[in-house]
């Protein structure tokens, strides 16, 4: 009996924690569900990818995962911090050419025709739902102090996983953001976490918004969604198109490859800019995240001009060594005769430039 009652507390407490830890977000509705049920990209229960996505492993490959995990690698963290450059709040918004700030990984800022917008920004200190319990951000900081930013016109998701929405930089960010601009599903996370419904607009692929002036089209990625045990692929994720008067920016999100790629470039191609994953890879997973030659090939696809790679220079999820990502893209651009700029964390890019950022910072 005394056995019964232990097993039967932790179960009651493993429960309570998901469903009230605010970290792990918002179960979706069943009006949701039902709603979603009418799309050709869900199905009974979850949001499916265009091209069929297997995740699961077989034995051989979860072996292989074991022993590499237990053999290790010395180089999968930097061993020296690593070079950051503090944003200038006073400039932001002054410039009429469009702009982009990297924070690592996948958190960008870009300034496009006077707006300003922020895509993932994870910036918090660890991608985990619980602190302790994860690897922490290489930097131990970020190029910019969220208590002092300036009013955000959109913030842009790609989907909900712990190193792309943070529930602590939202906590920071939501009332600084005039409109928040996610894939179906999303927004109900950004609800239960304080945003306001009327200030958030969701999307499925190919839908279309508008900023200002500025297009915004959701389009297809190839990946999935999920913040806690029993909701994978409850929301959907996604690629964006940015589309100005000027110029054209195409944020990939995380992805693996797949022709849906060229199909963005055959609708809204050719990309001024490419913000394009390169990094968390392995041949085990290669479905849900590209090697780098396939971002440069990715790059090619949606008709980029200069690529910008991303997903990389903050946190260590994948097994190869920190700065393979970009050694590996540099090598492929090279070989495909590609522009790449590769600036510091917070060094800020001016689309277009005659000269931009390619010192090996991280070497």
């Amino acid at each position: 009996m005394t056995i019964f009652i232990i097993c039967a507390a932790v179960i009651f407490g493993i429960v309570s924690f998901l469903a009230y830890y605010p970290s792990f977000g918002a179960k979706m509705s069943k009006e949701d569900i039902q709603l979603f049920r009418q799309l050709p990209n869900f199905n009974r229960k979850s949001f499916i990818n265009q091209t069929p996505t297997p995740m699961s492993m077989g034995m051989a490959d979860v072996l292989s995962l074991l022993r590499d995990y237990v053999k290790g690698n010395p180089n999968r963290k930097p061993i020296a911090p690593i070079p950051m450059q503090h944003v200038n709040f006073g400039s932001i918004q002054r410039h009429k050419q469009t702009r982009v700030t990297w924070f690592g990984h996948s958190a960008l800022m870009l300034e496009m025709e006077g707006k300003t917008l922020l895509l993932d920004p994870m910036l918090g200190p660890t991608p985990s739902p619980i602190p302790f319990m994860s690897n922490q951000r290489y930097s131990k900081d970020v190029p910019i102090d969220l208590n002092q930013l300036p009013i955000i016109d959109a913030v842009i998701f790609s989907h909900d996983h712990y190193d792309h929405l943070d529930y602590r930089s939202i906590q920071k960010l939501k009332d600084k953001v005039k409109r928040f601009f996610v894939p179906l599903g999303l927004g109900s996370h950004l609800v239960r976490w304080g945003v306001a419904q009327e200030n958030i607009t969701e999307h499925n692929w190919w839908e279309e918004s508008e900023l200002d002036g500025l297009q915004l089209i959701c389009t297809p990625a190839r990946h999935f969604s999920g913040r806690s045990l029993f909701d994978r692929n409850a929301t959907l994720w996604c690629s964006w198109v940015i589309i100005g008067q000027q110029d054209r920016v195409y944020f990939s999100g995380d992805s693996g490859y797949a022709t849906h790629f060229k199909e963005i470039g055959e609708r809204y191609g050719p990309f001024d800019l490419t913000l394009m994953e390169c990094g968390q890879y392995d041949e085990r997973w290669a479905n849900i995240h590209m090697m780098p030659e396939e971002t440069v090939q990715a790059h090619l696809d949606v008709k980029g001009k200069v690529l910008f790679p991303i997903h990389w220079g903050a946190f260590t999820l994948a097994l190869h060594d920190w700065n393979d990502p970009i050694e590996r893209v540099i090598k492929a651009t090279k070989e495909k005769n590609v522009e790449i700029v590769v600036p510091k964390i917070g060094e800020p890019v001016q689309i277009p430039s005659a000269q931009y950022p390619n010192a090996l910072w991280w070497k």
